[in-house]
């Protein structure tokens, strides 16, 4: 007699044999350009967490920060207190642009940061690079989408991985990446009067 268990067991069997066919066909690598966008919180904080899983694995990595200014975060404190051997971190803006109300200066620091990923990105030693809250810069054009596009497909190496951050990327950007994730708004503290909170935001 034929009971639930062994009908579950023969089709997780199934299923197993699905995937390991579908996954013997996956074998090529590349350096990935990854996107994390969308109004809900957390692409920061996910993008953080590639950067971990790589100097976890001893692979050298770089961050860039564009919007956000000198405060201290946990990823930041941590990665320059105990890993700055091995990642590059680099905080290029001075705060969120409702904040500074200065286009001249924002775009400077903005135009710093781009050059300065530019050159961690073109070192092949660095596995991945992080330019958080890039997406922020190409919206209100203190960087040129084009000339970000064209660099990663003409100059990025081929084995380097990066991830970029922040609302509302650019269609072109969207087209250009090979993993792109929307972080979705369901529900948010901020809304019934909780301010951003250290170990959650920060």
């Amino acid at each position: 007699m034929t009971t639930d268990a062994d009908r579950h067991a023969a089709k997780m069997a199934k299923k197993k044999a699905a995937r390991d066919k579908i996954m013997a066909t996956k074998t090529d690598e590349k350096g990935l350009v990854i996107v994390h966008t969308g109004k809900g919180k957390g692409k920061s904080s996910a993008a953080f967490g590639m950067i971990f899983r790589c100097i976890a694995h001893d692979m050298q990595c770089a961050v860039v920060q564009f919007i956000k200014g000198g405060m201290s975060t946990g990823e930041r404190d941590l990665i320059l207190s105990r890993f700055q051997d091995i990642c590059a971190f680099h905080t290029m803006g001075e705060g969120f642009t409702w904040e500074t109300q200065d286009r001249t200066r924002d775009t400077e620091m903005a135009q710093a940061a781009w050059s300065r990923a530019k050159d961690l990105i073109r070192d092949p030693a660095n596995r991945m690079v992080l330019l958080d809250e890039i997406n922020i810069a190409l919206r209100y054009d203190y960087i040129d989408i084009a000339e970000v596009v064209a660099f990663l497909k003409e100059e990025k190496p081929p084995m380097t991985h990066v991830v970029l951050t922040g609302r509302n990327a650019h269609d072109d950007l969207i087209e250009a990446a090979d993993l792109v994730t929307e972080m979705e708004l369901v529900k948010h503290p901020f809304r019934s009067g909780i301010k951003a909170q250290i170990g959650v935001e920060f």
